[in-house]
This record gives C-alpha cells, sequence and structure tokens, in this order.
C-alpha cells in the first residue's frame, strides 16, 4: 500500500496553481497549454472578454491573439469543440468511446430515434452545403424537441448538438453569430489512433490529475497517482506524483471566472480557503463583489476580487471595485494594479477607475 503524503496547506495551494500553469513559468504556445489543462471553457460572456480567450491570456501573455486561436481550431486543426469546452484533436481518441455511448439520456434516445429521418436530413444538408449556422439547417422533425428551457421546439439546433456528441457532426468553427457545424469527416482527421478503452479511461484519469495537482478521488480515481492528506484538512486527496519536485515562482492573475482552477468552489474552499461565487445570474442589489468579479491570484494565494467591466465603444476598462480579502500589503496592491493595466492595455483598452 503506497503511503499518505503529508502535505502543508501552502504545498498544497502551490500544487494546484503550478498544475494550472498560473506560475512564472509560462507555456510556450496554446498546444502547449491546452495539453497540460486538458480543457479550455468556451463561455462566451464577453464582461471582459470570451473565456478561452481569457484562459489562454492568463498562461500565455502578450503574445497570444484571438487569431491564434482561431488559427488553431479552423486551420491548423490543433482543437476541437466538445461539450462547450476547446480540447486537443489528438485527445480526440480518448472521447470516441464515450461519444458511441451517446445519447445517455432515455428520452434523447427515444426523440433520435423517434427523428432517424430528420437526423438523415441535417447530415445530408451539412454534407452537401456545410458548414452551416443552426439557423440554416431546415427542421424537419418528425417530433418536435420538448423542454421546459429555450431548447424547447429548437428542433435543428438540438440535432446538431445531438449529432457533434455521437461524433457524426462536428463544430467546424465559430463567427459573429455563433458555432458552424459540418459532418464529422471534414472537420476530424482521418488519421487518428484507435485507443482501447480502458487504455483511454486511464489516460484520461491521469491527465485529470496532472491537470489539478490535487483533487479528491471522486474526481480522478482511487488508481492514480497518489494518496495525500493537508494537514488541518478535513478531505482525502489524490496527488500527482510528477509534480512534487517542481520549484515555485508565483505572480499576480486576474483569473477568468470560468476558470478551472476556480471551478470546484469546494475544492477552492477547501484548498484556498477561499469563496467565490460568480454573480451575473443574481439582481444587482444582491451582488457582494459584481456582475462578474475576477478572482484575483496572487503567488498561491487568493486575495481578492476584481469588479470591472470592458466598455470597448467607449474604448475604457471600467473598474468598479477591487475587493480586497484581508487587506492588501504594498506589493500585492502595486502587483494587482499593474496586473489590470495589463489587462486593459491588450484589451486596447484605459482604465477607469471609478469611486
Amino acid at each position: 500500500m503506497t503511503a499518505t503524503l503529508e502535505l502543508s496547506p501552502r504545498e498544497a495551494r502551490r500544487l494546484a496553481v503550478r498544475a494550472q500553469l498560473l506560475t512564472a513559468a509560462r507555456p510556450a504556445g496554446i498546444v502547449e497549454t491546452v495539453y497540460a489543462l486538458g480543457a479550455v471553457n468556451i463561455e462566451p460572456t464577453a464582461a471582459i472578454m470570451p473565456s478561452a480567450d481569457h484562459i489562454l491570456w492568463s498562461r500565455l501573455g502578450w503574445p497570444y491573439q484571438p487569431a491564434d486561436l482561431r488559427q488553431a481550431v479552423e486551420v491548423e486543426r490543433d482543437l476541437f469543440e466538445l461539450d462547450g469546452f476547446y480540447r486537443l484533436m489528438s485527445d480526440l481518441p480518448l472521447y470516441r468511446h464515450d461519444m458511441a455511448r451517446r445519447p445517455r439520456d432515455e428520452g434523447t434516445r427515444q426523440w433520435l430515434h423517434a427523428n432517424d429521418d430528420f437526423r438523415r436530413d441535417v447530415l445530408a444538408r451539412l454534407r452537401a452545403e456545410g458548414p452551416l449556422h443552426a439557423a440554416e439547417v431546415p427542421d424537419t422533425a418528425q417530433v418536435s424537441w420538448r423542454s421546459s428551457g429555450w431548447t424547447h421546439s429548437r428542433n435543428a439546433q438540438q440535432m446538431l448538438e445531438i449529432l457533434v456528441g455521437t461524433g457524426e457532426a462536428a463544430v467546424w468553427g465559430r463567427d459573429a453569430k455563433g458555432r458552424l457545424f459540418d459532418v464529422a469527416e471534414r472537420v476530424y482527421p482521418a488519421d487518428l489512433p484507435d485507443v482501447p478503452e480502458a487504455a483511454a479511461r486511464r489516460e484520461r484519469s491521469e491527465r485529470r490529475l496532472a491537470a489539478l495537482g490535487i483533487a479528491q478521488p471522486k474526481t480522478v480515481g482511487e488508481d492514480v497517482g497518489v494518496p495525500a492528506r493537508v494537514a488541518g484538512g478535513r478531505e482525502k486527496w489524490r496527488v500527482d506524483a510528477a509534480a512534487l519536485e517542481a520549484t515555485f515562482a508565483g505572480r499576480t492573475v486576474l483569473v477568468s471566472p470560468h476558470d478551472r482552477v476556480v471551478a470546484d468552489r469546494a475544492r477552492l474552499q477547501e484548498l484556498f480557503g477561499y469563496e467565490y461565487v460568480l454573480e451575473m445570474y443574481k439582481p444587482a442589489s444582491q451582488r457582494r463583489w459584481g456582475y462578474f468579479a475576477l478572482p484575483i491570484l496572487h503567488g498561491d494565494r487568493f486575495i481578492g476580487k476584481l469588479d470591472a467591466k470592458a466598455d470597448r465603444k467607449a474604448g475604457v476598462l471600467r473598474v468598479h471595485a477591487v475587493h480586497e480579502e484581508d487587506g492588501f500589503d504594498d506589493t500585492a496592491r502595486e502587483a494587482v494594479q499593474r496586473e489590470i493595466g495589463d489587462l486593459a492595455a491588450w484589451l486596447g483598452l484605459e482604465v477607469q477607475a471609478l469611486a
């Protein structure tokens, strides 16, 4: 039996930060970044900038430009889109077994079966005319999609979502109108290897742990990494043993609310003692930190939140507030202000601090 590692809270935090490429040692490019992170959230809300751009910029810094991401997705085909995330195209074989079992929901399977002619129509239209937006695909559904949400009766959109999930269609790219869909064979390379299901599942678990540095067994499994306990904590953890000896040099980062390092709120609280809630869906009167507050990472601690919004029409980054968790020292305050200035400059905006 492998002995349980005893980690200090600082060691645990540094494992998590380093695994997410948020230290002074920046990655070289998009492919290296996405490989390490495993996936990049595509949430398009752009109070500051789209999340994929924010996540990549926060790792790569000034060399990164949004056009680089479009090139990687639509021209080089280094990345593909699945389930709202960009992933490495070379990782597609790791997901194919899972995709082959979709749709998982019985109701969705029944709807797809009832609309088999519609499915064939959609694929034929894509093959003849793609890439297409969902609005450009005729709705020939035999049975309408029922939902209590925004997808109700959006039959073409729902069929395309299902076909992307099963691997019959793919997201070709994006433009100002949204996603463009095509048949999978025109997006995915034909020469990707087949990976046995057990090997694919194992590699995904190992990569997930490497991307997190430290994770709970329910997230990565009991058979990857090594067991660990964080002093003063209650949770059981698995740790990426390969990362234990790496050095740590921190920096200050304005993190996207959709960044993986803050996505698991319970883990964020347990490891960093940091509370975060994205308040864009709350009434303004109930917000503590702002519509789209950015978590502020300083070294191996989250020290505050930035309430700001990019007003591109006015050419300014409006800074409504910098919420300090326990008060900033001079070094932290200067570093945060420098990062705000760098963010605004990269966006081509001027900083406007509001009283």
